[in-house]
């Protein structure tokens, strides 16, 4: 636990960079020959929170290459693949310790990994996880079956305020540096500054959460999302009447300190809601170039094998079992990740833009997004 703790710390420092851990395999509790063989990232968190949380089961977890990166924007970004996790089978002699030929990969992989490609060249079946770590003991117990909540992603108190501290920490430390040289005397309301800003703009998500899935561009700076409601304006013009105003009245302070504070408020605010969808895990960033498509189903093509209602992490998707098809039931939810696209083996459902421009499946399979939200890293 220990471990876990300190690298969820340390991870609050070094939020936007890789914390690769050597692609291996792990053994955990005394695992047999017909224990559960799991899949997961090399981030370093990932793998020290699953080693905790499973401690109490019996299992082997392979540790793919992700580049260092966590499961889902690895394999939104082609960083964690099918050729990854055929190379930690192949490479940790996992084949020579069990009976079976069943793996669990995490279902937010499902953006990247092909489990028929698996399938096809090395005889491993895989069946999707839950999306959580806390939830896998549950998941095994039920004989490897998810419930509808274990599929979907939630923005929650705790990844919230996880989230909070990670940018925050992001901005307090080079904040601080350059206040050693300016004003030293400033760095520890600054830093009061940064987190109780922080802390608020993703406490107070659910009170705006409406207002982020807008498609359409408006006026501002696009990374800054001012179209969605200005929700960064008015975090600033609460912070300047409730906390700069009264403090500088009650404390006589002069126009400068005003000034200072209220400015140094609004920069704080522009840093922190830097593209504020994409700082979520339930919207798309506002520079994705596919953020204005739309996930459509053609109904005529699905044979409703029901892949997409086990790797949505919106839970947008139902299973008409009488009619065989899928129904496309929730999808102003959808938040565009892709992976029933990805996943779907008719190619029944594709990205289409409002102007009718259609991204064809095979073309969101083999190539990913980069950092700037363009498709163009070819996954491999």
């Amino acid at each position: 636990m220990i471990s876990y703790i300190l690298t969820w710390i340390v991870t609050r420092f070094v939020w936007l960079l890789p914390l690769p851990l050597p692609p291996r395999l792990v053994k955990i509790g005394n695992p047999g020959r017909s224990s559960p063989v799991l899949v997961t990232c090399n981030w370093r968190l990932t793998v020290r929170e699953l080693s905790y949380r499973l401690r109490r089961e019996d299992l082997y977890l392979l540790v793919a290459n992700s580049r260092g990166i966590n499961v889902w924007c690895a394999a939104a970004g082609g960083h964690f693949t099918h050729h990854d996790v055929i190379s930690i089978i192949k490479t940790s002699g996992i084949e020579n310790l069990v009976d079976h030929r069943t793996l669990v990969l995490p279902q937010l992989a499902a953006t990247g990994i092909d489990p028929v490609y698996i399938k096809k060249k090395i005889g491993w079946k895989a069946v999707w996880g839950p999306v959580s770590a806390r939830d896998i003991p549950g998941f095994l117990a039920a004989g490897k079956e998810a419930t509808d909540r274990m599929r979907r992603v939630e923005f929650g108190l705790g990844r919230r305020m996880s989230v909070a501290l990670g940018w925050a920490a992001q901005l307090s430390i080079p904040a601080s540096l350059v206040f050693v040289f300016v004003n030293r005397e400033a760095i520890l309301p600054l830093n009061v500054l940064i987190f109780g800003m922080s802390c608020a703009l993703f406490m107070a998500f659910p009170l705006y959460e409406r207002f982020l899935g807008r498609p359409s561009r408006g006026w501002g700076t696009i990374a800054f999302g001012f179209e969605q409601g200005g929700v960064q304006l008015v975090l600033w013009g609460l912070y300047t009447a409730g906390v700069v105003i009264p403090a500088g009245i009650i404390g006589g302070e002069t126009v400068l300190f005003f000034f200072h504070w209220i400015l140094a408020g609004l920069v704080v605010t522009l840093f922190l809601t830097f593209d504020l969808a994409g700082s979520t895990p339930v919207y798309k960033s506002v520079e994705h170039e596919e953020r204005s498509f739309t996930v459509v189903l053609n109904v005529e093509i699905c044979r409703g094998t029901g892949i997409c209602t086990e790797v949505c992490p919106r839970g947008c998707f139902d299973l008409d079992r009488v009619r065989r098809k899928i129904v496309f039931a929730r999808p102003d939810d959808c938040e565009q990740c892709a992976a029933c696209i990805v996943q779907c083996p008719f190619d029944a459902l594709s990205f289409i833009s409002d102007r009718g421009e259609r991204i064809l499946p095979e073309t969101t399979r083999t190539y990913k997004l980069n950092l700037m939200g363009k498709r163009q890293v070819r996954a491999s």
